[in-house]
């Protein structure tokens, strides 16, 4: 494989594991209010057996597609995104910048929804708009336990700003592409309740 498309199908696997991430986050969630609820102990989880709901017998191993991570030209690859930072992936600056294809700043017409969350979530930039829009709804996103999601940022100092805004409400880094478009949703901020979407 020469070095361009290791690289390209090194970027492939790791924009797709940022998406992931960002799904799981939104899961865990989504669904953390509704396990706390349950009466499952952590030993009777773990105990669980697993069900494998399909298998077409055509999947294929990933290690050949993870050799683009070790050496290209026969030196070592460095990370476009992780460099060297001890943190990995709890270094801050691999997140940026943070960009949610379809998703811009603008207003939101409010709306029902059919979908019923656990807990509702909201989607916020590092733009004047969402800043705006964030010290407003402040308390009432406090009150009744959002949790957001910043959606685009450029830099460090967006998410430090964005940090620092949030004041006590869980905010957490992620791309919202999918969820926007499962939602039917092409601007932020947004508000996305048991059976609203509002800003």
């Amino acid at each position: 494989m020469r070095a361009s498309a290791k690289e390209y199908m090194a970027d492939k696997i790791i924009r797709y594991c940022r998406v992931s991430i960002a799904k799981a986050c939104v899961l865990a969630l989504i669904l953390m209010p509704l396990l706390a609820r349950a009466d499952l102990t952590r030993t009777e989880l773990a105990r669980a057996e697993l069900t494998v709901i399909y298998d077409s017998g055509e999947t294929e191993p990933i290690a050949p597609l993870l050799t683009a991570f070790d050496t290209v030209n026969d030196s070592p690859q460095q990370s476009p995104i992780l460099g060297k930072s001890p943190l990995g992936a709890a270094n801050p600056q691999a997140w940026l910048p943070l960009q949610s294809p379809g998703l811009t700043p603008g207003p939101v017409q409010t709306r029902t929804q059919d979908r019923p969350f656990a807990r509702p979530f909201f989607l916020i930039g590092s733009d004047n708009l969402s800043r705006q829009w964030l010290q407003r709804n402040h308390a009432r996103l406090k009150e009744i336990g959002a949790v957001g999601m910043l959606v685009q940022a450029d830099n460090l100092d967006d998410l430090r700003a964005m940090a620092d805004l949030a004041n006590g409400l869980s905010v957490m880094p992620a791309s919202a592409s999918d969820i926007a478009q499962a939602l039917g949703i092409s601007h932020y901020p947004v508000l996305i309740s048991a059976h609203l979407i509002e800003q």
